[in-house]
């Protein structure tokens, strides 16, 4: 073989090897209109997708944390699945939940506090349209809290807070009244419990302790029922 058909050889090949059929096009096309359409669903579902939940401002959750002794203990001396609460609020275009938990008085986003709570369960409830008008106050007096940190004892001192005291406080900070019923430890179910109130005590139980409860909490007859998953 001479050079010139060496060459004419080589030239031929490259043009074939270069030839991109019509559907490898089509193929490598709809995998990039598939990862655009990712790259662009996955923050909006993590944002929007609620599981039919349409967020307002001020609107109270509540939820089943994820079993721990904390949590049996609550759910236990309450008597009810409903051991976790927070309120909802927009920030920055997205929709956020103010909460006191170990950490502390933090915010987290909606999705990701939807998605922390046990098998997806989900309770809303709505401050009566009377209240709208305290809504922004309302979130304002509960982020002064943030950074506060959490009680593990349940006490209403100002200290440290817990879920549903965060709530209670900041409701009454704005309107000077309280959100729920206070009730006495002693009332509740702490029998069973007791050996591990009186750890976290490191003393006797204190039965005469008032506390709001979260399920106390969404009892309260200022708020009504928008959104129910599993309760």
């Amino acid at each position: 073989m001479n050079f010139l058909t060496y060459s004419a050889a080589v030239n031929s090949n490259a043009s074939t090897s270069s030839a991109i059929s019509p559907r490898r096009i089509l193929g490598l096309t709809i995998c990039i209109i598939v990862a655009v359409a990712a790259l662009v669903a996955v923050p909006w579902l993590r944002e929007n997708y609620f599981g039919g939940y349409e967020p307002s401002e001020g609107d109270i959750v509540f939820h089943s944390m994820p079993l721990n002794p904390l949590t049996v203990a609550i759910e236990g001396v309450t008597q009810s699945r409903i051991s976790h609460c927070g309120v909802v609020l927009r920030e920055g275009g997205r929709w956020m939940v103010i909460e006191a938990m170990g950490p502390g008085v933090i915010k987290v986003p909606l999705w990701m506090w939807i998605w922390r709570g046990r098998e997806r369960h989900l309770l809303v409830m709505r401050l009566d349209p009377l209240w709208s008008p305290r809504i922004p106050q309302f979130v304002s007096a509960l982020q002064r809290h943030l950074g506060k940190p959490y009680d593990l004892r349940y006490r209403m001192d100002d200290e440290a807070i817990y879920c549903s005291e965060l709530v209670y406080k900041g409701f009454r900070e704005v309107t000077g009244e309280g959100l729920g019923r206070l009730e006495r430890l002693g009332d509740l179910n702490w029998k069973p419990h007791e050996d591990f109130i009186a750890r976290v005590e490191n003393g006797p139980v204190p039965v005469d302790r008032e506390m709001i409860t979260p399920v106390s909490l969404s009892r309260a007859p200022e708020l009504r029922l928008v959104f129910n998953r599993g309760y």
